[in-house]
């Protein structure tokens, strides 16, 4: 693993053959939205938006993933605000749920892990700031994306085992990329994905298919309660 430690520049909270272990148990993957797909930045509608880098390193993860499993992965967006653009991307890449006005997300993990048939500890999340520790404190897996103004909140995460891997970039610098491709590299597969992918084989055909057959619920909270709604 020390080349992959050479070849990536974040934090390595715990050790990559920790991280690759607990890969290996991992049946979801979730990710907060501002902060992690952008800087966090909006304009007067609350729009913030994303890159189509970060939105192929999701869909090579779940190639990956499905490679590895023969199934295709749980995949949600839990955000503590209303995002036009973070539905959309769901909705294009068919996540299976997005979460919005999410204030305690520990609520939308319980929530996701009833419906999904899940456990925290199957579930992988990408995440930024205080908002998600609540929800990080029960993942199995968990990426933190780094952000200078913040070096105590990092080291507050560290301190109380919040945080498996602090990415390298920032939020606005693919941080979503570099996560997945961290994961795919400790799957020991990531040549064999990248290759199905460029040549389009009939098991990236296969996974499109069954990636493509999930339509994405929306859920909020009212009353302390999930429910579904849409944006």
């Amino acid at each position: 693993m020390n080349q992959l430690e050479d070849k990536f520049k974040g934090v390595f909270v715990a050790p990559p053959d920790a991280i690759r272990q607990k890969l290996k148990h991992i049946k979801a993957f979730v990710f907060d939205w501002d902060g992690v797909f952008n800087n966090g930045q909006k304009n007067e509608n609350a729009t913030s938006f994303f890159s189509e880098v970060d939105a192929m390193g999701t869909n090579l993860l779940r190639f990956n993933y499905y490679q590895r499993n023969h199934q295709v992965p749980i995949t949600a967006i839990i955000s503590g605000e209303n995002n036009s653009a973070a539905y959309a991307l769901a909705k294009r890449e068919h996540f299976q749920s997005i979460y919005y006005g999410i204030k305690y997300k520990a609520l939308a993990l319980q929530h996701l892990c009833m419906t999904q048939n899940l456990k925290p500890e199957e579930v992988a999340f990408y995440f930024d700031d205080v908002l998600d520790l609540s929800m990080a404190a029960k993942c199995g897996l968990r990426i933190m994306v780094n952000r200078a103004c913040n070096p105590l909140l990092l080291d507050f995460a560290k301190e109380r085992n919040l945080v498996d891997y602090i990415t390298a970039a920032e939020g606005h610098a693919h941080a979503v990329r570099e996560g997945s491709e961290l994961l795919m590299g400790l799957s020991e597969i990531y040549n064999y994905t990248i290759e199905a992918r460029m040549n389009y084989t009939e098991e990236y055909i296969h996974y499109l298919h069954k990636r493509n057959l999930p339509t994405t619920v929306c859920y909020t909270t009212q009353a302390s309660a999930i429910i579904e709604k849409q944006l």
